[in-house]
């Protein structure tokens, strides 16, 4: 079964939400028909995992997600001290421990303008039930590929850039896999949907630049990780003979938090890969680190 029904957050576990200031119930929060960032794209947004209650790198995603409104050219109305107490208020009203929360910034229905010129800018933090982890990945190649850093703003996590994962994240499911590999422009390997990928070959981690994906938060702390472990990491250009030629591929990010590739289907291609030792040993370590006492 593919596992994206079973261990997405979903919206019925989620608690009250935090919208511009004050706590609200989940049900009672509606937005204008004519909201802008629902016609164009512009809202960002992010993923942080709570363990035991506390956020984990949960200022840095702030921070990231004030980045991304900045490149679409607006401010968020929030210092990152007073998001962060408003997710701990949302974690307290949820009654919630290990979960996910989705912050997301958005620009209102003042305006009919292309720009968002006038509109006012909405912040709310919802938290959601931790999802069980995933076991492993079943991949398919994507019929879609990423944009490039000259085509879109890609270090800007926002629903735009997220049309093109959607629909292969679909597909992916309508086919019997978990998720969607996509590829960039010029054909080389960026990442899966929502994640980071990372190649294990003789004791080395390689893994894409972020160029036409986020630079992610979640697998700098696993490289940060893989270093105390001994394990060189090369960010670079990663092609599907690479893949192919891989000893273990996994992947990194806020919700799969590091998940083994089981296998991929491209035409002409099945590869399959073990969960291998690299990868065991870098998510035990994984584990221990969200789990620190703050």
């Amino acid at each position: 079964m593919p596992t994206d029904a079973a261990t997405a957050p979903r919206a019925e576990s989620c608690g009250p939400v935090w919208i511009d200031g004050s706590l609200r119930a989940a049900a009672e929060v509606r937005l204008p028909l004519l909201t802008h960032s629902l016609h164009h794209g512009d809202a960002v947004f992010e993923g942080i995992r709570a363990y035991d209650g506390r956020l984990f790198l949960g200022r840095e995603h702030l921070r990231r997600l004030g980045r991304s409104a900045q490149r679409l050219g607006y401010t968020l109305p929030w210092r990152v001290e007073d998001l962060l107490a408003a997710a701990a208020a949302v974690l307290w009203a949820g009654g919630l421990t290990d979960a996910y929360l989705r912050p997301v910034v958005w620009r209102g229905e003042e305006g009919f303008s292309h720009s968002g010129r006038g509109c006012r800018v909405h912040t709310a933090i919802a938290a959601c039930h931790l999802p069980p982890q995933v076991e492993g990945l079943r991949l398919v190649l994507s019929d879609w590929r990423r944009p490039g850093p000259d085509m879109a703003p890609t270090q800007a996590k926002c629903a735009g850039l997220d049309l093109t994962a959607s629909l292969s994240r679909a597909a992916a499911l309508r086919s019997g896999h978990d998720d969607a590999l996509m590829l960039d422009g010029a054909g080389r390997i960026a990442g899966t949907t929502a994640a980071n990928i990372v190649l294990v070959r003789g004791g080395t981690l390689h893994s894409p630049e972020p160029v036409s994906v986020l630079d992610s938060l979640t697998k700098r702390h696993v490289f940060a990780l893989a270093r105390t472990l001994g394990l060189p990491v090369q960010e670079g250009p990663v092609t599907l003979a690479d893949l192919e030629a891989a000893e273990e591929v996994f992947v990194t990010g806020t919700l799969v938090e590091l998940c083994p590739v089981l296998s991929l289907d491209r035409p002409g291609g099945h590869y399959i890969w073990p969960k291998g030792p690299v990868t065991a040993a870098l998510r035990s370590a994984f584990e221990a680190s969200t789990r620190v006492q703050a």
